[in-house]
C-alpha cells in the first residue's frame, strides 16, 4: 500500500473537493504519489474517490476516524479512569499487539482500536476484516487478580457487556455461546479472548472485540451491521459506551466471576430453550435442547441422555422433529 494513502485520506475525509496540488504542497510529496495514494484508497482500502477535472479529489462519503479525544469525551468517571485508550491507523492485529506487552509490563486498562488490521483473527483462528471505517476494532488489557484457572466464563461475561451498551444504542441484540452477538441472527459482533499468567493469579487478559457497523464488504458468514438495523451512531460513541459497560463488568467479574451474571446472559441467549446442535472440531455433534448456563459459562443441554454440560462446541439451530 502507498505510504501516502492514510495522510491523503486525512485531507478527503471532510467529503470536499481537494486538489492534487494542494495535498502534494501539504505533504511534501510530488501530485504523481498523490494519484497513487488515491488510487490505494480506492483499490486496497475499498472506499470510492472522485477525480474532477478542475477540482480535484473528493471522498464519495465522508470519513469519521476514530479520535482518542471523542471516545473520552463519551466515558463516565469509572471508565476514564481506568481506560488509556491508543488508535492505530493501521496493524497486524490488536490482540497480537496488546499480548505482546500484557507480559511486558503493559499497563492495566490499556485499549488499543484500529481502523485497518492486517491480520485480524476471530474465535477458533477465523479471519476478522471489514472494510476501513466499517467496523469497529478493539483490544484492551485487563490484569486479574484472579488466577487463570477461576476465569471461566470471562467471554459471556463481556457479551453482557456488549449487549447492555448495544441494547441501549437501538439495537436489540441478543447473545450465541460462547461469544457472538446477534442481530436478527446473525453475527454483529465477535469476543476473542487470550489469557497469559499463572492458574493461581495474577493472571493478564487481552479482550479483542469487532463490531460490524456498517458493510464490511466480502465475508464468509452472514451477518449484520448497526447500519442495516436503522442505526448510524458515530464510531467513537459506540466504543464509548461499549467502554463504559465493559469497566463496570469486568471490575465486578473480578470481584464475583460469572455467576452473578449467569441469569442476565441467559435471558440475553438467542437460543432459550431451542433444539441446539453442539459441533466439535473432533467427534460427533451433540443434539439437544438449550436450557441454560453454569456459574463457570458452561452450555448446559437437555439430551438423549439427560443433562450434560459443555465448555467447547460451536451451536447451530436446528429443526426439531
Amino acid at each position: 500500500m502507498s505510504e501516502h494513502a492514510f495522510a491523503v485520506l486525512r485531507h478527503l475525509s471532510d467529503g470536499r473537493f481537494h486538489s492534487g496540488e494542494d495535498i502534494a504542497q501539504v505533504l511534501g510529496c510530488s501530485r504523481t504519489l498523490v494519484w497513487q495514494a488515491v488510487h490505494a484508497i480506492e483499490s486496497e482500502l475499498g472506499l470510492t474517490v472522485f477525480s474532477v477535472r478542475g477540482q480535484g479529489y473528493k471522498l464519495a462519503q465522508p470519513f469519521s476516524w476514530l479520535d482518542v479525544a471523542a471516545v473520552r469525551a463519551g466515558l463516565d468517571e469509572a471508565a476514564a479512569e481506568t481506560f488509556t485508550l491508543a488508535v492505530a491507523e493501521r496493524t497486524d492485529s490488536t490482540n497480537s499487539q496488546l499480548m505482546a506487552r500484557a507480559g511486558n509490563g503493559g499497563l492495566h486498562g490499556l485499549v488499543l482500536a484500529c481502523e485497518l488490521q492486517t491480520a485480524g483473527r476471530g474465535r477458533l483462528g477465523r479471519r476478522w476484516q471489514a472494510r476501513l471505517g466499517a467496523g469497529l476494532t478493539f483490544s484492551l488489557l485487563w490484569r486479574f487478580n484472579r488466577g487463570m484457572a477461576e476465569l471461566a466464563g470471562l467471554s459471556l461475561a463481556v457479551g453482557v457487556a456488549l449487549a447492555r451498551a448495544l441494547r441501549s444504542l437501538g439495537a436489540p441484540v441478543q447473545l450465541k455461546w460462547p461469544n457472538d452477538v446477534l442481530l436478527d441472527g446473525s453475527k454483529l459482533a465477535g469476543i476473542l479472548i487470550e489469557l497469559s499468567g499463572d492458574a493461581l493469579g495474577p493472571a493478564a487478559v487481552v479482550v479483542g472485540i469487532g463490531v460490524n457497523v456498517a458493510d464490511p464488504g466480502e465475508v464468509d458468514q452472514p451477518i449484520a451491521t448497526l447500519e442495516q438495523a436503522g442505526i448510524a451512531p458515530e464510531r467513537n460513541r459506540v466504543l464509548a459506551a461499549l467502554l463504559n459497560e465493559l469497566e463496570r463488568v469486568l471490575t465486578d467479574f473480578d470481584r464475583h466471576g460469572f455467576a452473578p451474571l449467569r441469569e442476565e446472559w441467559w435471558r440475553l441467549s438467542a437460543h432459550q430453550g431451542a433444539a441446539v446442535r453442539l459441533g466439535f472440531s473432533h467427534g460427533e455433534p451433540v443434539d439437544g435442547i438449550a436450557c441454560g448456563v453454569a456459574d463457570n459459562g458452561a452450555l448446559q443441554l437437555e439430551t438423549a441422555q439427560g443433562l450434560r454440560t459443555f465448555h467447547i462446541g460451536e451451536v447451530s439451530l436446528r429443526e426439531r422433529r
